[in-house]
């Protein structure tokens, strides 16, 4: 492994911080549209069945497929690569959002009610923040799948470590492989890890006691 980092750490570094950030921006995009998404559902329950289920259905398409499916769109490299990883986040984090949501103590809602809050004032200060443990759960569980999943954009060039990785398949070089395999496991644990304590942070204390 030592002559693996010694002819190619610097582009091990830029193939890292490819694959961070064209994860991080679709992650980031998943949650500016899901959470949203997901509290509205709770306001029309008619329509979060057929929502979530279309939701569900992208998230079936396979990898390969879906990224295919974004050249005739995007043409190749990182935006295919991030609309395609963007999808595939919307599930998890929508799914948590509506059930979190819906989750919320009645005699908390009815206690804001009977002082007066409107339905933004409920959401910010009643709901969302009781919610706050079961969305973060789903922008945890997006953010290790599309970490994982980001290593299959180097098939349509959008860089990242999966260049590594496909490479070493592609010339029968385990070093590649491995070298790319790591950072790509590592990168899953570690914004595991920093979500968790993100987490923590956004659940109110009351609740965290009674964990």
């Amino acid at each position: 492994m030592a002559e693996f980092f010694a002819a190619n750490g610097s582009d091990l570094l830029l193939k890292t911080w490819e694959h961070f950030y064209i994860s991080a921006f679709a992650l980031i995009l998943g949650v500016i549209v899901a959470v949203p998404l997901g509290i509205a559902l709770t306001r029309f329950e008619k329509s979060a069945k057929f929502i979530i289920g279309l939701a569900t259905i992208l998230q079936t398409v396979p990898s390969l497929a879906l990224l295919a499916l974004m050249i005739p769109i995007f043409g190749i490299g990182k935006v295919p690569a991030i609309a395609a990883l963007f999808i595939y986040s919307l599930l998890p984090i929508l799914r948590n959002t509506y059930i979190g949501m819906n989750g919320v103590d009645v005699d908390l809602k009815d206690a804001g009610k009977g002082m007066g809050m409107t339905n933004l004032q409920m959401i910010r200060r009643v709901e969302l923040p009781q919610a706050a443990p079961v969305i973060m759960a789903g922008i945890r569980l997006s953010g290790v799948y599309v970490i994982s999943w980001a290593a299959l954009a180097s098939f349509i060039g959008a860089g990242g470590l999966g260049d590594f990785i496909f490479n070493g398949l592609n010339l029968f070089i385990p070093s590649l492989i491995i070298g790319g395999t790591i950072p790509v496991t590592m990168l899953a644990l570690l914004t595991d890890f920093g979500l968790g304590k993100l987490e923590k942070k956004v659940t109110p204390r009351m609740m965290q006691g009674n964990e």
